[in-house]
């Protein structure tokens, strides 16, 4: 734990028990009581030397950070995998994320300016001369989930020291190692002391750290009920919320049926499903659904399941055995055809296929985050797109088509964060703009966005001074 500049050993502990290998693979001192307070009032004079950064300083950190990534990333994508059961394939190329990441957070800091308000259009403004800067909030707090804990708290921590400000870091519990080194990263990078805290544990820390007077924009990626959760416990703070997804992507009768069942199939399972936007409902043309299944099956049956440290390895394991377990359970509960897996071998969930399943079986309308796909054939494209949008969800979709008219339709009447055209739900570029609506959050966690978040407007008016005439 990194609290007030200096990292704690001693105190408190929590094992992590890899979900793949069944033993303790990293160890974490947890956050006791007072660590909290301690926090916030490290934060409050770290705040005034972050925000004396130069915005050249703050680039200049985080691209050295980038370069850092790049030189660990073999080592942190094994953390990943011996932490969270990820293949290393997939930890690699998060980690070649977390190098775009810092990147895009240099050139965002190299991009913070202000205007000159048209303030001597209107009559009551003449004479008058107004400009505008973006200011640091101050005090970010960082809330990351588990299933992308390098790319995701390189988001937060590298926005926020792009805007000027100091960063609490709550990691997930899952992944504290991981956590700790991209923090690491940071520091070997340049970063002050003052610039980043880092606390363990869980739900009760997290909710101390919200409640932090100190703490002026709070930014969370997890679960629905938590970040509700996380809302209450900050009151009246800036937000930025990304929650759960229920994603669909839809195939309708003129797609490349062969292509859009190979993307489904690799794009289903990545991370064992565990990903807001992974494939998780698919719906086809009835026209096509025999053709789609047919493919879409062979394609699942050719992923590698097993050691996430095997570079081979396209599935490796869930957070946990509960996690698996639910997805078998959920799979056979479905009401549907069961075309592949509903097995698991501890937290390792064999990819799963449910074809059509009950339409108000959990596969259909809550978030599995899991390695499951439900496949369901439609007639009508108006009825499938109000059937996604019966979802309390509203993050990412994705569409198979040709034709132009259909594309705009279902980008105009979806009720989500972002379409993919020709691709599935799960694809995203980390310098566009990112989620959802509904029970999927608010704000969008791109860098330039987070950086809109993690700054204020601060305005300045010069009464009897202006750039334009006076009379």
């Amino acid at each position: 734990m990194l609290l007030a500049g200096s990292w704690l050993i001693d105190g408190p502990t929590a094992d992590r028990t890899g979900p793949y290998t069944r033993t303790v693979v990293s160890r974490a001192r947890v956050a006791q009581a007072g660590d909290a307070e301690a926090a916030g009032r490290y934060a409050r004079a770290a705040a005034r030397t972050v925000a004396a950064l130069a915005p050249a300083t703050r680039a200049d950190v985080l691209d050295r950070a980038a370069s850092a990534a790049a030189t660990h990333r073999d080592a942190v994508a094994r953390l990943i995998a011996l932490e969270l059961g990820k293949p290393l394939k997939d930890g690699r190329g998060e980690m070649d994320r977390v190098v775009d990441t810092f990147r895009v957070c240099a050139a965002e800091a190299r991009q913070i300016g202000g205007d000159v308000l048209p303030v001597a259009g209107f009559g009551r403004g003449v004479g008058t001369t107004a400009l505008t800067y973006r200011a640091p909030a101050g005090v970010a707090l960082a809330i990351t989930p588990f299933n992308a804990p390098a790319n995701l708290l390189a988001h937060k921590l590298g926005a926020s020291l792009a805007a000027g400000n100091t960063t609490i870091v709550k990691a997930p519990p899952q992944a504290p190692a991981t956590s700790a080194a991209i923090v690491a990263l940071l520091l070997e990078a340049g970063a002050p002391p003052e610039a980043v805290q880092l606390l363990h544990g869980g739900g009760g820390i997290g909710a101390e750290l919200c409640a932090l007077p100190e703490v002026s924009v709070v930014s969370f990626t997890g679960g629905a009920a938590t970040g509700a959760a996380v809302a209450r416990a900050a009151g009246a703070k800036r937000l930025v919320l990304e929650l759960g997804g229920n994603a669909a992507t839809i195939v309708c009768a003129d797609a490349d049926v062969a292509h859009a069942a190979a993307v489904c199939a690799k794009t289903g399972y990545t991370n064992s499903g565990q990903s807001c936007i992974s494939v998780q409902r698919v719906y086809v043309h009835r026209s096509r659904y025999d053709e789609f299944l047919d493919e879409f099956t062979k394609g699942v049956a050719a992923l590698k399941v097993g050691d996430p440290l095997d570079p081979a390895t396209d599935v490796g394991s869930m957070v946990d055995e509960d996690a698996a377990e639910r997805v078998v359970r959920w799979s056979r509960d479905a009401g549907g055809t069961v075309l592949a897996g509903g097995t698991r071998d501890g937290a390792t969930a064999a990819p799963t296929i449910v074809a059509d399943p009950s339409r108000t079986a959990n596969v259909v309308t809550e978030e599995v985050f899991g390695a499951l796909v439900a496949v369901l054939p439609f007639d009508d494209f108006d009825a499938v797109v109000e059937e996604c949008n019966r979802s309390r969800y509203g993050l990412q979709a994705g569409l198979f088509t040709r034709d132009v008219g259909t594309i705009f339709t279902a980008w105009r009447e979806l009720e989500v964060g972002g379409l993919i055209v020709n691709g599935s739900s799960n694809y995203r570029l980390d310098h566009v703009p990112f989620g959802g609506v509904k029970d999927s959050g608010f704000g969008r966690e791109t860098p330039r966005s987070m950086v809109e978040d993690y700054t204020v407007v601060k305005t300045l008016m010069l009464r009897g001074v202006s750039l334009w005439g006076d009379r």
